[in-house]
């Protein structure tokens, strides 16, 4: 999983301009985060037309707020530099639950 680093909302749909994406926002600290990363290999496995990027919340607080991204572990799809689902909550996410969120991207 690419891992971008300190960026604005302009930037960063910029970088996903083109293509199908998977952002996975998350902190060290989180104790929510550090259970589903384990499953991430296998998700990105899984859903292989996806290019999966991690962005540190701390690093990108103005990021998460511009996104209003208020709770983490939390999972954005963008498709051709735009947003097209989200599942974005302070709750602890399954394997299962992100595998039906991505199934449900239309």
């Amino acid at each position: 999983m690419e891992q971008f680093g300190k960026m604005n909302l302009e930037t960063l749909e910029k970088k996903l301009a083109k293509g199908s994406f998977v952002l996975f926002f998350s902190a060290g600290w989180c104790s929510d985060c550090s259970f589903i990363k384990p499953s991430l290999p296998e998700i990105e496995e899984e859903y292989k037309d996806y290019k999966f990027i991690h962005i540190d919340r701390d690093e990108n607080i103005e990021l998460c707020q511009e996104m209003m991204v208020m709770g983490i572990p939390s999972f954005i799809v963008y498709k051709d530099g735009k947003e097209v689902a989200r599942f974005v909550n302070k709750d602890r996410k399954t394997k299962e639950e992100v595998e039906s969120f991505l199934n449900g991207v239309a």
